[in-house]
């Protein structure tokens, strides 16, 4: 995942990085929300899962303490980052403020 992580950032539409972890309730909260989210953008936004426990140099990297953590990327620099669970609404509204 770390190689093609950069990949996955440098894009022209958002990236919105989930940094979560499997046995983390609010995490489990957020999956339903986040696919939610993406069936209103569609192909404006993309979502990409990281485990933190199986990728813990690239949570690491990105300074993640804790779980769910997400960060929105725009054409590979970081534009927005929180912690915790957020309505969808909301993140609609922040994501739409970065296109």
């Amino acid at each position: 995942m770390k190689n093609n992580f950069q990949q996955i950032i440098n894009q022209d539409v958002p990236v919105l990085v989930d940094f979560y972890a499997d046995w983390c309730e609010p995490c489990k909260m957020l999956a339903p929300i986040l696919q939610e989210v993406k069936a209103e953008l569609g192909d404006d936004l993309k979502i990409v899962k990281i485990d933190v426990d199986k990728n813990q140099s690239l949570a690491s990297k990105f300074q993640v303490r804790g779980v769910p953590t997400m960060i929105l990327f725009k054409e590979g620099n970081q534009v927005w980052r929180q912690s915790g669970v957020l309505q969808k609404q909301d993140l609609v509204s922040i994501i739409n403020s970065h296109k």
